[in-house]
């Protein structure tokens, strides 16, 4: 399914990052247009030289972004007429996120459900008005996980200072809700949104946890971030047009 987004313009918030980084040159290697977003624009462009992405491609714009903050969405979108669709791969968090369950307190619990879960409501939200206004077809992509659907296998983490944090569990499993709510609401099929739940990506983790981790899986063990990225193209392209509310699992089994 070579070229199922030629000649599309797509929104990749977080281009940056882990996942973003990725699909930007995922996306023009499918003859499309990219909108290469995060909050800071050289570390950005340092991330995609390293995932081979060429900087120079025509098709590549280049956009300054902050996910949590109304008025920097907003004017992002402001400036784009033609978008067919678009990625959420932020990822935000403050400094004390990750805390082992007894360790994590009210205000920093709040304070990341604001940054995560409220960033992610208000792009979506966005997206919706920005479809409202120009009722082109548009698809929307929101990263979830699989501890957005099932309870923590806390046994994994055994000999690692690692923990799946509670946060992360309320924000992903509210994510495929909001998705839902939001497609309801607008209830027209020309907007979609879905949602792609990895299993572990891999990023260099400990080694007790990779292998612990591996054996709850069929096998593969830490998926690798382009494994995601050929459902996140399908979910964008007209092959996936009248799939929205969805969650597709990419986890070889770990949620079994």
């Amino acid at each position: 399914m070579d070229n199922i987004v030629k000649n599309k313009l797509f929104l990749v918030a977080g281009a940056g990052g882990l996942l973003g980084s990725k699909l930007v040159p995922a996306l023009l290697s499918q003859n499309a247009k990219v909108i290469a977003a995060d909050i800071n624009l050289n570390e950005m462009t340092e991330r995609l030289k390293k995932t081979n992405t060429d900087i120079n491609n025509p098709n590549l714009i280049f956009s300054e972004l902050d996910i949590t903050n109304e008025k920097s969405v907003k004017n992002l979108f402001s400036q784009f007429q033609q978008l067919d669709g678009a990625v959420n791969t932020t990822y935000p968090r403050n400094k004390s996120y990750g805390q082992h369950f007894f360790n994590v307190t009210l205000e920093s619990f709040n304070e990341n459900l604001s940054l995560h879960l409220g960033s992610a409501f208000l792009f979506t939200q966005q997206c919706a008005l920005y479809f409202e206004n120009t009722k082109r077809p548009f698809s929307l992509v929101n990263i979830s996980s699989i501890y957005g659907i099932i309870a923590p296998k806390f046994n994994i983490y055994n000999n690692t200072t690692m923990t799946m944090p509670v946060e992360y569990a309320a924000i992903k499993s509210a994510i495929q809700h909001l998705n839902k709510y939001v497609v309801s609401y607008v209830n027209d099929s020309r907007f979609r949104i879905n949602c792609v739940s990895p299993g572990g990506i891999f990023d260099h983790q400990p080694e007790p946890f990779l292998q612990a981790y591996k054996e709850q899986t069929h096998g593969a063990g830490m998926l690798q971030v382009d494994e995601i990225i050929g459902s996140i193209l399908f979910l964008l392209s007209e092959q996936a047009k009248y799939i929205t509310g969805q969650n597709i699992v990419i986890d070889d089994g770990f949620s079994l």
